[in-house]
């Protein structure tokens, strides 16, 4: 595996933009593996120590990149307008989806290089919670409130309990769910003989999408990986 790029690994570590950080290193205040390097944009081997002013950095093993998915692109590396245009700059090779959004449908779409994480975060024995906005073509019941809750039946098989909600108008509702299959908020809503309009996933377990423009990616922070590793039962330096 050849490695990150030196300015993005030091960009994503917060020391500043990829221009900031290019500074750094032709200033000579970088060392990899023990060596003084001053070009930004060779590659660091994976498990090198690398140090700024002499004090090493905590490298992160795995990379976990949040995006907010326009409406328009497939959650697809082989079809096209593909998510993965929108991930310029970061290792795109490595990284998967965290579950699929439809090409019509927005929101937050994680992607990650971590397996088991990926794992966890998809099986509904963790119940990881997704959170949606949904606009429909009538409006949402109290029967349909009712239903969700106590778990609805598709095609034979009983989902898990999900929290239908909305405030003024039952036609904007948000709806959470503890699992994600196939189409799984369309084919709810439409056994209840309704049909969506519009789709948006506001959240995945503790992460949003608060100061994330449309088309925009970045990495997690610290503190929401550390969070993300909690909800699913793996610390951090799995």
């Amino acid at each position: 595996m050849r490695g990150e790029r030196l300015d993005r690994l030091l960009a994503r570590l917060g020391l500043g933009s990829r221009k900031e950080v290019a500074r750094l290193v032709r200033g000579g205040r970088v060392r990899v593996a023990g060596e003084e390097v001053r070009d930004p944009g060779c590659h660091v081997p994976p498990g090198a120590l690398v140090e700024l002013d002499g004090k090493p950095l905590r490298v992160r093993r795995h990379h976990h990149v949040l995006l907010h998915k326009p409406a328009g692109y497939v959650t697809s590396r082989t079809e096209g307008p593909s998510v993965y245009a929108l991930l310029e700059g970061f290792p795109t090779r490595d990284l998967s989806p965290v579950g699929r959004l439809d090409k019509d449908t927005e929101g937050l779409l994680l992607f990650t290089t971590h397996g088991e994480l990926l794992h966890r975060l998809t099986h509904p024995r963790h119940k990881v919670a997704k959170r949606y906005l949904v606009h429909l073509l009538h409006p949402a019941t109290e029967a349909d409130r009712q239903a969700f809750a106590e778990g609805l039946v598709l095609e034979g098989e009983r989902l898990l309990p999900a929290l239908l909600a909305w405030e003024e108008d039952p036609t904007r509702v948000e709806l959470t769910l503890l699992e994600g299959r196939f189409h799984q908020v369309k084919r709810m809503f439409a056994a209840r003989g309704n049909r969506v309009l519009y789709l948006k996933r506001l959240a995945l377990g503790p992460l949003g999408l608060e100061g994330l423009a449309r088309g925009e990616a970045r990495y997690l922070t610290p503190e929401e990986e550390a969070a993300l590793y909690r909800a699913v039962g793996l610390f951090t330096g799995f």
